[in-house]
């Protein structure tokens, strides 16, 4: 099979990744792909049109590239987008559908094959797709919880690690997965006084192995969010299911109780996120609101600001299933497991269940609706 592939350039505010690296291009078209990469798509990730053109691409409208058979994304389509979509459209990119049921809605009235790389499964039971954009996101979130403790941005005036004789900033972590794991490893590498929560009991023993003790651990209970919520400088909102809402684990009366000055850091409000104060999500142009004096940063693609290391760490982990549905279409469903649990919207119908849940609708597994339409064909 031969599919055409369009990368169209990402308009969401200050994204600055692209869907495909040339690398990932060349490797397409070795296999008998057509890519079509909108003109400037990767300029702002440090990829030139030319770089495309030179690995294989054609370069092309806007229109173009979302004319083609598959379309390969970094952040979800805009609304701005949804003309675009038609029946036997295939979309791969990260969705993060359970908060936005607008989208979701768009996708299934134009029947449109949506598959997400945040529900992807790997057969580790990892996240392959998400992944390298939660270590992204989880080391900078320790680069902004610094920057945004300085007194000019309305901080508390707090240095991260401190100075001799000068106490270092405590930093709360809610979530041990791949972004609490790295936000933690981060803070504590440049100093900060560490506390990572985790239900899980062989996540916490992992990480006071790894890091002997100078994490501490605790089980995430309200009791134990609540104390160490209040008594932080930053905290990190981790926790993330896949497909569904992110739960909110911190209440408006434990951001009340912080300092003024603190800061709290929502990775997951693409899923809603963790925090009650955490109400909407943010943009780089206007990255922190402030409520009971805590600042909130809330932007819901922080890998954007480091659009290089994040293209070319998506496109890794991306690409090789790329190239499986463009080479057998919806079938390579069939044939890889970790796809399957990729497709979350497909002829009409939700196709992932914490998706459905989460928007009370109705889940009807992929295998039912290929095998039905198989039938009627």
């Amino acid at each position: 099979m031969i599919m055409k592939i369009g990368i169209p350039k990402e308009i969401k505010n200050n994204e600055n990744r692209v869907g495909i690296t040339p690398t990932g291009v060349m490797n397409l078209v070795k296999v008998g792909q057509t890519v079509l990469v909108e003109k400037d798509a990767g300029t702002k990730a440090g990829y030139l049109d030319q770089a495309y053109l030179d690995a294989g691409a054609q370069l092309v409208s806007a229109d173009q590239a979302w004319a083609a058979e598959l379309v390969i994304k970094v952040k979800e389509p805009l609304a701005s987008e949804y003309h675009y979509f038609r029946p036997g459209l295939i979309i791969y990119t990260y969705l993060h559908l359970a908060p936005n049921p607008e989208l979701t809605q768009a996708l299934l009235a134009a029947h449109v094959t949506a598959v997400g790389y945040e529900t992807m499964v790997g057969p580790d039971g990892g996240l392959p797709a998400l992944a390298p954009m939660s270590e992204v996101a989880g080391r900078m979130s320790m680069i902004i919880g610094s920057q945004f403790l300085q007194e000019q941005y309305g901080g508390k005036g707090l240095l991260l690690p401190g100075v001799p004789g000068v106490r270092s900033a405590k930093v709360t972590v809610i979530g041990g997965g791949t972004v609490g794991f790295n936000s933690a490893k981060t803070a504590l590498g440049m100093g900060a006084d560490v506390t990572i929560l985790d239900i899980n009991p062989k996540v916490l023993a992992n990480i006071d192995n790894l890091f002997d003790g100078r994490i501490k651990t605790l089980f995430s209970n309200h009791g134990n969010i609540a104390a160490q919520v209040q008594n932080a400088d930053v905290v990190v909102g981790a926790v993330l299911i896949p497909g569904a809402t992110a739960p909110t684990l911190v209440t408006e009366d434990m951001i009340a109780s912080m300092d003024p000055g603190s800061v709290i850091i929502d990775i997951p409000i693409d899923q809603g996120g963790i925090f009650e104060t955490t109400d909407h999500a943010s943009t780089f142009d206007d990255p922190v609101y402030v409520k009971h004096g805590v600042l909130h940063y809330a932007v819901a693609n922080i890998p954007g600001a480091v659009p290089q290391t994040a293209t070319d760490a998506l496109t890794s982990v991306t690409i090789p299933y790329a190239s499986q549905i463009a080479t057998q279409g919806i079938q390579a469903a069939a044939n890889n497991p970790t796809i399957l649990t990729g497709i979350n919207t497909y002829a009409g119908q939700v196709t992932n269940e914490a998706v459905a849940t989460s928007e009370g609708l109705t889940y009807v597994p992929f295998h039912d609706l290929d095998s039905a339409l198989q039938h009627n064909a």
